[in-house]
């Protein structure tokens, strides 16, 4: 029905729109991620600057080599990791759409695009 294939390009319009805005979020996650990274890579500067004060308690899982701090640049990096499969799977949901071989699929995925890169 025209009402079905309607709301199916809408559909795939948005999905189209929402993939743009991840692959931004993604940009500029990884842009921050680079301005939280230390200049050197050393196990000083890796560790937040109030743990470096306190040492491990006995039998604590650091003195067995795991380590109990995620720094900020990890925190990003996980953000990172997510924001990727959010991507992955949107583009796969698209790509499926448009190998429906509908030239208003088609045409809803190139809009959406469009217009999430405009947005």
């Amino acid at each position: 029905s025209r009402a079905g294939m309607a709301l199916s390009v809408l559909v795939i319009l948005l999905l189209s729109m929402l993939y743009e805005a991840v692959k931004m979020g993604k940009a500029m996650l990884l842009r921050r991620a680079l301005l939280a990274l230390p200049r050197s890579l050393s196990r000083e500067s890796l560790v937040e600057p109030d743990e470096r004060d306190t040492g491990p308690a006995p039998g604590s899982p650091s003195l067995m080599g795991f380590p109990t701090f995620f720094p900020r640049w990890f925190r990003y990096h996980l953000g990172q990791t997510l924001f990727h499969v959010v991507q992955v799977v949107l583009g796969y949901m698209v790509m499926l759409a448009v190998m429906s071989y509908n030239a208003w699929i088609f045409l809803g995925a190139i809009a959406g695009s469009t217009l999430g890169y405009f947005v």
